[in-house]
């Protein structure tokens, strides 16, 4: 190895660094996000159980990472209770990760975690280093290491990096092999396919990517020999890659040594909305092609994408838009970044063309992401974008190397643009998770735009401890996104609860909201725009949105301090308490909450079912069809896209009714 070399190895090394320190700390100061919990329990419990069906949304590869520190630990594991799949997940992993002292497995989980965005680090500088020389290897790789989205992430146990990791992986592999055909390198590209295929559903694409890719190579040579060759591969890959996934699953169909996944893959293929996505699977069950669990984590993608609202440029849809992931690119990368993109074309002009093989190996993989991204419902997070990020830097980089070539000015225009971006992501730290870029209002004004795990996936909780603690607040309320896996209780914020869906229908979690409240009051931002409720009058926390806080947190978290009237979340609680009641054999007390909903807010569908429900079990049918066809009207009047899940199930209380069933 050249002196040369060894230098950009050690700048490439240093910046890898860089990277690394920015993760540990941020991974130090940051709460929980969502995912983590059961991700990480679940991990645990493959290598320690060999067991995949505790919640298999996603495959297994960043969940057994993430869970290879903790194997020697002593730990306290939950047991199973056989709820259904995902809430003994959540409830286990809560348990699992809290039981044990947050820090104490979530930190080394983590650093396992960070492995996916260095390797990809690694591999960046590599491959851009082989396609258009070693200072735009070091080009792309700093400007990666400045990244704030991937500095969000990059150490987070969810699957966002580890897929993006693993499809440059394979899309390097594929490029190496195809220069020199070697049955090695063919042997490491479908490694390499088959783990992105276990690091998420979606890495599944490496698959028409190396398809596509060998089909532009064949036409760009015109040559057909060439083309036959490239299949044969490809045919190969594509078969190595699923032993790969097979052996990740121990080459076993069964997802539960013992048992079944709860509810059964038959049964749970019922609940999609498309009869054809459920024969298609079932028939990969029937012939066993792929792991129980993998092809119910299939279906769970099918049904969350379906289930999941997006928000949009300040409205709530019931289904996602083909616009969203193109906003978010724009919204969410850096400035410098969509610069040196709109800069591809000038570089083109002036000989940037004579790399055709580079260029379709960089803008293949984003054109068939982005495509599929844009198709599907799924909007709920720039994340599921990264995958893009890494091609888009090299494709950026090599440009940047034709136009210094061209004029020596261009190095002082691409070297501004490098400090801009690494101003930009040490500004913001540090709301990664928030970030936006500067044309937007950065992180403070994303919400207007963006939501969810955009700006609000539950990492504030160390930050907002540290603020109520430095005001010595004793009295407060949180309406907290994902109450229900992490509680704010864990990280010492022993604020009351505020209802979110999950809290209040799905866990049914005790809590006591009166119509008036007061003090400090905490919302996060998924729930103050109205991700789960819907807005408008479905939301509780609607009359928030035009009061001015009194502080923002970490770019997703909401602090408003007074006297607030909440009607609405009032009347969703003593609702649930009406059913729960009920349930109990509680009649006369089920109505009194019932009736006390009702007055708080007549028209919320849940409060009219609640009524409804209650005056069934003392046989007065009359009155309790009206509430149901009160509760029918509102929902078809009211926000009927968002609330339309709910009319089937009232039109079979009310012909219930109607033909005397009981």
């Amino acid at each position: 190895m050249t002196r040369s070399n060894l230098r950009w190895n050690f700048l490439a090394v240093f910046l890898l660094a860089l990277l690394a320190v920015q993760l540990i700390h941020l991974s130090r100061v940051t709460s929980s996000t969502w995912d983590e919990p059961h991700h990480l329990f679940d991990g645990y419990n493959i290598w320690t159980r060999h067991d995949y069906g505790l919640n298999p949304e996603v495959p297994p590869l960043v969940k057994l990472t993430a869970a290879l520190p903790l194997l020697h630990v002593r730990l306290n594991v939950p047991t199973d209770e056989g709820r259904d799949v995902p809430a003994e997940a959540f409830v286990d992993g809560h348990a699992f990760v809290f039981g044990n002292g947050v820090d104490r497995v979530l930190f080394p989980a983590r650093m396992a975690c960070m492995v996916f965005a260095l390797a990809l680090g690694w591999m960046l500088f590599a491959w851009t280093r082989e396609m258009f020389g070693a200072a735009a290897g070091a080009f792309a790789l700093a400007l990666f290491v400045f990244d704030p989205n991937f500095i969000a992430n990059g150490a987070l146990v969810t699957t966002d990096v580890g897929c993006a990791c693993l499809i440059f992986a394979t899309a390097y592999a594929w490029y190496r092999y195809t220069a020199a055909p070697h049955w090695g390198k063919l042997l490491i590209t479908a490694t390499a396919a088959g783990l992105a295929m276990v690091s998420k559903f979606t890495g599944a694409l490496v698959l028409p990517m190396l398809l596509t890719l060998a089909i532009c190579e064949a036409i760009q040579q015109r040559n057909g020999r060439l083309f036959w060759r490239r299949m044969a591969s490809f045919v190969a890959v594509a078969a190595g890659s699923l032993a790969v996934l097979w052996a990740f699953y121990g080459f076993r169909y069964k997802a539960r040594p013992e048992g079944v996944i709860h509810p059964p893959l038959a049964t749970y293929l019922t609940y999609l909305q498309d009869p054809k996505d459920a024969q298609h699977l079932a028939l990969l069950a029937r012939f066993h092609v792929l792991p129980e669990a993998y092809i119910w984590g299939l279906a769970n993608t099918k049904l969350t994408s379906f289930a999941d609202t997006s928000y949009f440029f300040g409205h709530v849809y019931r289904h996602g838009s083909w616009m969203y992931f193109p906003a978010c690119f724009l919204i969410k990368s850096t400035l410098p970044l969509l610069l040196m993109v709109v800069l591809v074309p000038v570089a083109l002009a002036f000989g940037y063309w004579r790399r055709g093989r580079e260029l379709i190996f960089l803008t293949a993989p984003v054109v068939i992401y982005l495509a599929v991204a844009m198709s599907s419902y799924m909007n709920i997070g720039m994340r599921h974008l990264l995958p893009i990020y890494p091609f888009l830097y090299a494709m950026t980089a090599g440009a940047a190397v034709v136009l210094v070539r061209r004029r020596w000015w261009w190095g002082a225009v691409f070297g501004v643009l490098l400090a801009w971006q690494v101003a930009t992501s040490v500004r913001v730290s540090p709301a990664y998770m928030a970030y936006a870029n500067e044309a937007w209002g950065g992180p403070s004004q994303v919400h207007r735009y963006l939501s969810d795990a955009n700006s609000d996936w539950g990492q504030q909780l160390k930050d907002a401890k540290a603020y109520l603690d430095a005001r010595h607040v004793s009295q407060c309320w949180f309406a907290y996104f994902p109450d229900t896996a992490i509680d704010p209780a864990d990280y010492g914020i022993h604020c009351k609860k505020l209802p979110t869906t999950d809290s209040l229908w799905w866990m049914n979690f005790p809590m006591d909201v009166p119509p008036v409240i007061e003090g400090t009051v905490l919302i996060s931002d998924g729930d103050l725009e109205g991700i789960e409720f819907g807005q408008g009058r479905l939301n509780p926390y609607d009359s928030f949105r035009g009061i001015k806080p009194t502080k923002l947190i970490d770019g997703g978290l909401w602090v408003f301090d007074g006297k607030f009237a909440v009607p609405l979340a009032s009347a969703l609680v003593q609702a649930q308490q009406a059913q729960n009641l009920l349930k109990a054999g509680q009649t006369d007390a089920a109505l009194m909450k019932a009736e006390a909903a009702e007055t708080l807010a007549p028209e919320a569908v849940s409060v009219q079912v609640a009524m409804g429900d209650v005056l069934k079990a003392q046989g007065d049918k009359a009155d309790a069809l009206t509430h149901y066809e009160n509760a029918l009207h509102d929902a078809e009047t009211i926000e009927p896209a968002l609330q339309a899940d709910l009319v089937p199930g009232l039109r079979e209380k009310i012909a219930a009714i109607e033909s005397g069933d009981k």
